[in-house]
């Protein structure tokens, strides 16, 4: 079975992970998890609308994706100089259950997060040396809406740059 033959199902179970102990094979075609894969867009995210909706409801205005600022962040502030990155945990390598890495393919996916970890960093620090504030909300901190909003709220009139994850 090890060898890429068919399950009852007709997939072949060379593809397959883990679960329970019984192998699963990937629902998605290549083409499908292709398609999948390329639609992950870098603006307007979910876990960025959510938290641009609260903030919007709460009366704040702030501007998208400036161009002019290093690595475009999510949400500027300028009148307060203070910029919001929302990050998905996946992609920016989060410590939580969602952003672990694939288990699979770890020679193409290590290098890849760790990639984007490092040019978060530099991000963070460029922007720093031009003056600005930053702070980093992850889409797991969202589950929890109202917790997330009162963190963006103290770090928006206090200038607390605080991280419940020890980042930035």
């Amino acid at each position: 079975m090890e060898d890429g033959t068919k399950t009852r199902s007709g997939l072949s179970q060379s593809s397959s992970k883990l679960r329970y102990g019984q192998p699963v094979a990937d629902t998605r075609t290549p083409t499908q998890r292709s398609f999948i894969m390329r639609s992950v867009g870098t603006k307007d995210t979910g876990p960025e609308m959510q938290l641009r909706k609260m903030l919007h409801r709460a009366g704040y205005r702030y501007r998208l994706h400036v161009k002019k600022l290093p690595g475009r962040p999510d949400l500027v502030f300028p009148q307060r100089r203070k910029i919001v990155f929302v990050h998905g945990c996946f992609w920016h390598g989060h410590g939580c259950s969602k952003g672990q890495p694939p288990k699979s393919k770890s020679y193409y996916w290590s290098p890849k997060l760790a990639a984007n970890k490092a040019r978060d960093a530099r991000r963070i620090d460029e922007l720093g040396k031009l003056g600005w504030q930053s702070m980093t909300v992850w889409q797991c901190e969202l589950r929890d809406p109202v917790a997330a909003l009162q963190r963006v709220q103290k770090f928006l009139d206090n200038g607390q740059n605080s991280d419940r994850h020890g980042r930035q």
